[in-house]
Formats: structure tokens, sequence, C-alpha cells
């Protein structure tokens, strides 16, 4: 299982480390930009890796992220082509970026896209299941270990290609028939609309409370655009289960932009637990195309309608979250313990049991929360599936600001409901690990990554 590295720099080394990296401009502000290969090989287990190993690359999965530089301070964004990253396998990954990148652990964001042709990754849950009758394989170690070193040794090269930057641009634009509410009331029933739908009558259903927005960020230096960030709020996949490693609809997309345009685009999905492509997707594999192309569009129009501004100091919070356990008749320690270690139990209730283990074991550690702001402009980095109407809030705590907001960090605690989902119902308040009471958490967690 993964180990924390120690990681010790003198004063003198740092000093010097810091002289060096300063001769790449004159400006305080700087930023270097990494991507690496995170593609798992054939055979290795994906999302419910149980039943659905890899048998085909479709294309190949990356880690993107810029490592941004104010003076001696540096922070790092990380956009992963994966489902998910909880407990240790996320300090693995955030960790490793660190001590490449010569910076605390605490400035570093990783978060994944939530694709479901990719990997899904537990380090304590993979543990548990290791330890049963029946072991279950969540990830390869070997893998997870080769993957990280490969994306800590790019990091650590992107750092001889800083660049400085003096402005920020920030352009949104509407995405059309793409995102639909996974959660649709009539007349006090709830509807649920998953990310595909081949009936038509699920898919004539409302569009629902969504975030239609794209939200893009860029970086530049006189008049030119270094990089580009990309928020918006969906579930990603089109059509998967069937062993073939893709980064979907918004890979497919930001690799088109990123060969049109030849700069870096890095692409994060925002506040989608409860949003997915179901109104506009039937499940085919011939649905994806068009959605690719407006996603896509969208991202394109957010490019041609950016405003600049000066590049100001950068502003990093952090704030620590500690949400309830689950702990009821369905979810318990207990009864989960008992599905975990029971051979005749259906491998995919062994894998949720080892879910819910894993962030029961880590309950009394807080997932550190955190955000970015440069001038009027703020990036919010949470964890799990959160619900849009958290994005949403964010964004109206800050009506004069530009609030983009990334989800899908910590994983452990899977869906981040409502007080009102619980309420209502249905798929994701019953999958949540998080218990009810998240609500106000997580909004008081919010104020303070915005600085209120």
């Amino acid at each position: 299982m993964y180990k924390k590295p120690l990681f010790v720099l003198s004063y003198v080394a740092f000093y010097l480390l810091m002289n060096s990296l300063s001769s790449a401009g004159d400006s305080p502000l700087q930023l270097a930009v990494f991507r690496s290969n995170v593609t798992p090989p054939i055979g290795h287990p994906m999302t419910g890796g149980y039943n659905n190993p890899v048998k085909s690359i479709e294309d190949q999965l990356e880690a993107k992220g810029v490592v941004l530089l104010d003076h001696d301070a540096r922070y790092v964004l990380c956009a992963v082509d994966w489902c998910g990253l909880s407990n240790t396998a996320y300090a693995m990954f955030r960790d490793k970026i660190a001590e490449a990148a010569k910076t605390e652990a605490s400035h570093v964001a990783v978060q994944c896209l939530h694709v479901h042709t990719a990997v899904l990754a537990d380090g304590f849950g993979h543990a548990m299941l290791q330890k049963t009758k029946l072991p279950i394989a969540m990830q390869d170690e070997a893998f997870l270990e080769r993957v990280t070193d490969r994306l800590a040794r790019e990091v650590r090269k992107s750092l001889g290609r800083l660049h400085p930057f003096d402005q920020i641009g920030i352009g949104q634009a509407k995405v059309d028939r793409v995102a639909s509410s996974r959660r649709v009331m009539i007349d006090g029933k709830l509807h649920t609309r998953m990310s595909s739908a081949r009936s038509a009558e699920l898919r004539n259903l409302p569009e629902g409370v969504i975030d239609p927005m794209v939200k893009t960020i860029t970086f530049a230096n006189g008049g030119k655009p270094l990089v580009r960030l990309h928020y918006y709020a969906t579930h990603p996949q089109s059509f998967y289960g069937d062993g073939r490693v893709s980064s979907d609809v918004p890979g497919f997309a930001r690799k088109a932009l990123e060969r049109e345009e030849k700069i870096p685009q890095i692409y994060f999905t925002g506040c989608a637990g409860n949003i997915a492509l179901g109104k506009y997707n039937d499940g085919t594999p011939e649905a994806r195309a068009p959605l690719i192309a407006r996603l896509l569009a969208g991202m394109k129009a957010a490019c041609v309608a950016t405003s600049w501004h000066p590049a100001e100091s950068i502003v990093w919070r952090t704030t620590p979250l500690r949400l309830p356990l689950r702990n009821d008749e369905s979810y318990n320690p207990e009864k989960q313990s008992k599905i975990l270690n029971d051979s005749n139990a259906r491998a995919s209730r062994r894998l949720e049991a080892a879910e819910y283990l894993a962030f029961a074991k880590r309950i009394d550690e807080p997932i550190l929360l955190s955000s970015l702001q440069i001038g009027r402009v703020h990036i919010v980095n949470l964890p799990g599936e959160p619900f849009v109407e958290y994005q949403l809030f964010a964004q109206r705590l800050l009506p004069d600001g530009f609030v983009a907001v990334a989800g899908y960090g910590e994983y452990g605690p899977v869906y981040i409901c409502t007080e009102r989902a619980f309420e209502e119902g249905g798929y994701e308040p019953t999958e949540a690990m998080a218990a009810p009471r998240s609500e106000v958490l997580l909004q008081k967690a919010i104020r303070k990554l915005l600085g209120l």
C-alpha cells in the first residue's frame, strides 16, 4: 500500500532552487503545463473492475495540469482522465505531484473527469478486498506506482519550461443539448434518467436544473494564450461497460480544440452528481459524436467570448471538510463488513461495501478542500460527486465574480447530496456514503474557499 514519502529539503537547497526557477522570467507570475499518459494496460480493472477489465484502447488517457508560481509560492491544478481516486490512491497522486513540483501537498488539487471507460482506484477499499477469502481487484498496485512515478517525472520536467504570464482571460458560453438532470420531479413523483436513456419517454422529460454554461479560464502573456482551463458540469459518459478505454465526450472535445488552437486545453468536470447526458443520449455509439460536437462548440464559444484582465497575485485557500458517515439500516459498518466478507454475495455489492468501509476508515480524517483566486476569478475544488446545486450556490455567493467549480477530487464520499434529495429518495441518496447533514457542511466550506 502507498505510504506518504518523506520530503526534506534544506533551507540552502530550497533557496538555490527558488533562484534557479525565478530566472524563467521577470514576472513574479509564472506557469508550466504538464501532461502524462495514464492509460491502463489490457486486463487492468476498470470502473466496476470485478467484471470489466480493459479489453481495448480507443484513445490514450492523460493527466494534464498546470503549475502556477507566484514569487516563491507554487500551486498545482491537475485533471485526470479517470473515474475516481479515493483515499491512499488519491494521496499517491497528490503527494507525488507535490514532491515533483517542490510544493506542499495542500497546494495540489487533483480532480478526475469521472469517465466510466477508465480506472476507479481506492487504496483502502482495494486492500480490504484483498484480505477476504475471495479477493476482488480494484486496481493493480504496481501499475499505480508506475503511472504516478511517470506523472511526477513529467511535472518535474515541466519546471524547466516555466513561462511568465501577465493576463487572465475569462469566458463562458451555453452548451446546447448536452447536460440534463438525472432527477426530474413531476407532480411529486421522481423520475430517474441516467447517462443514457433508451426510452423516448425519459428523453422527453424536461431538462431539469443544470448549469448550462461552460466556463473557460485562459492564462496568457503579452496577449498570447498559454493554456486554457474548461469547467462544465455533467457526467461525461456516452456508452461504456464494453472494456473499452476512452476519455469519452469531454476528452475528444478537448483534444479536438487542442489540435485546432495548438495550445494546451485542460478540462474539469464540475458538480455533476445529479447531472448526465441522458436526455440527449440514447446510449448508442452513434449518439456520441453529436454530443462531442455540441460540447466542443460551447468550449469554442467560451474562448471567443474571453475578456482579458491583468493577472494579479494568487490567493490559495484550503479548508477541512468532515462529512458524517452514513449509518442506517442500509449502510452501516456491521452490515457492510458482513457483505465484504461474504463470498456468496454479488461482486458489485462487495465492491460497494469496500468503498463504504474505506470511507468509514478515514471518517475522522478531514478531506482538505482548496480554491485558487486571481482577482475576481475563483476556482473551487470539491470532493466526491457533489450535486450541481453546490456549484450554483458558489456562483450565487459571488455574483460579480467568475466562479468555476471542479468536482471529483477525493472520491471517498461518492455522492454529496442535498437535504432535499434525501427527502425525495432515489438512486443518488441511496448510494451516498455521507449522511444527511452534509449540505450545510459543504456550503460552509464553500463560503470559506471563496473568502467569505
